[in-house]
């Protein structure tokens, strides 16, 4: 009788274990203006139906804190995961007040996002040891062998955290996302444009691929 209920329970372990979603909390990082945020609210529109994840604008480090959004689950090619998103402030290796003067704010509403802007990057670099695994924001239409990337990627390894690259704004003329896979060819890289959409299941399945 103890083998039987032994089996019983094992098997409905393995049940269970089968048709049980898989979850995963993943960051979305990257520099000031890859399209974060842009990304972030592409995958929770599509999979949730809610849109009033997070706020886009052209003046760089619009997010500053950390944006939660649990729940979301994704099928993708005969897969499933459920994604905790965390969507995390720009990251940056220096933030001088006088940038943001250059679209328009004033002196004191300057230094505050600059301040504000700091603190963000250490939240994001603090989430690393909280998470799955993380979507390295990049834009395509620019220099991919930064500072800023090569230090993010290098947490990341030192941390042993899935990861996998996507080359973002690939609708615009002088993208090139080539560039960016023969700078980081260990990783893998999806190509996207999160605004229009263009490519965007493709990310979805090596997503459900890497991190499920």
């Amino acid at each position: 009788m103890g083998f039987i209920s032994s089996f019983k329970n094992s098997l409905g372990a393995w049940i269970k274990s089968i048709f049980k979603k898989k979850r995963a909390k993943i960051g979305i990082y990257g520099p000031p203006n890859a399209g974060k945020t842009t990304l972030a609210k592409r995958i929770v529109h599509d999979w949730s139906g809610d849109d009033d994840f997070g706020n886009v604008s052209h003046i760089p480090h619009e997010t500053r804190r950390a944006m939660r959004k649990e729940g979301v689950v994704i099928n993708a090619n005969g897969s499933s995961i459920e994604l905790d998103i965390v969507d995390t402030p720009g990251m940056a290796t220096k933030i001088d007040f006088k940038e943001f003067m250059a679209f328009g704010l004033s002196e004191a509403e300057s230094k505050k996002r600059a301040k504000e802007a700091t603190e963000g990057v250490i939240e994001a670099i603090k989430w690393l040891d909280d998470l799955d695994g993380v979507l390295l924001v990049m834009d395509s239409t620019e220099d991919p062998y930064t500072q800023v990337n090569v230090t993010v990627i290098g947490n990341m390894e030192a941390r042993k955290l899935p990861l996998l690259i996507v080359a973002n704004k690939m609708d615009l003329p002088n993208a090139s996302p080539a560039r960016i896979k023969a700078a980081f060819p260990q990783h893998a890289m999806v190509q996207i444009s999160a605004l229009e959409g263009s490519n965007i299941d493709d990310l979805y399945t090596a997503i459900a691929a890497n991190f499920g």
